[in-house]
């Protein structure tokens, strides 16, 4: 049987989220996730909560065709790897909005024991990067589930400086104000390894069952 990780990301409408960072990255941890035999990676997102009227008035481009999650599918996965845009130092609102449908599980602790890992998209090069996966941390326990970081795996790349550049000991990431433009190529090359750390780490649990 194959180790299945879904990669389940937000893309709110948002100034930091809106031009698809957060789908990015997540596009490209499915890609290193996929390079590990014997896993297969697949991509969700969480339903969007505002009406098509109020997504209409603020003019948010359309949805991905990325298919959405339901809470009771989440139990089909061996591990995840969640991606939002930061609020405050927190995951977008929509994200916590699917997390907190996700009663039923916790009652049975269906969750427990499978890893989970966080990427994101904040503003700026502040605190966000660190922050937003300490604060979302607290999701992972309640269920009982696995945090795995990626430390400092991704080797050199951990310590640019030059360059701007998302992510962290916690997870990958990226920055989302529009003139910064799309994730950079480092950024992307750290959420590849993220993917592909990930399921190996997912697959070993899995295999020791």
């Amino acid at each position: 049987m194959a180790t299945k990780v879904y990669i389940i990301f937000d893309c709110m409408f948002s100034y930091h989220s809106v031009y698809g960072h957060v789908e990015k990255l997540a596009e490209e941890i499915k890609k290193g996730a996929s390079s590990v035999e014997g896993v297969e990676a697949k991509l969700w997102q969480v339903p969007e909560i505002l009406s098509e009227e109020i997504l209409r008035k603020m003019k948010a481009p359309a949805r991905s065709e990325v298919p959405d999650i339901s809470p009771k599918e989440l139990t089909e996965a061996d591990g995840f790897l969640f991606g939002f845009p930061a609020r405050y130092g927190m995951m977008s609102a929509q994200f916590k909005f699917f997390l907190d449908a996700t009663g039923s599980l916790w009652n049975k602790q269906a969750l427990a024991g499978k890893p989970a890992g966080f990427f994101f998209s904040t503003a700026s090069q502040g605190s966000g990067q660190e922050e937003t996966a300490f604060t979302s941390i607290t999701q992972l326990v309640h269920h009982g589930m696995l945090y795995v970081p990626i430390g400092y795996t991704f080797g050199a790349g951990m310590f640019e400086i030059e360059k701007v550049k998302g992510g962290s000991p916690y997870g990958s990431g990226t920055f989302g104000e529009h003139d910064v433009g799309q994730p950079s190529e480092l950024e992307l090359a750290q959420a590849f390894h993220q993917g592909k750390y990930f399921a190996g780490i997912a697959k070993k649990l899995k295999g020791s069952q």
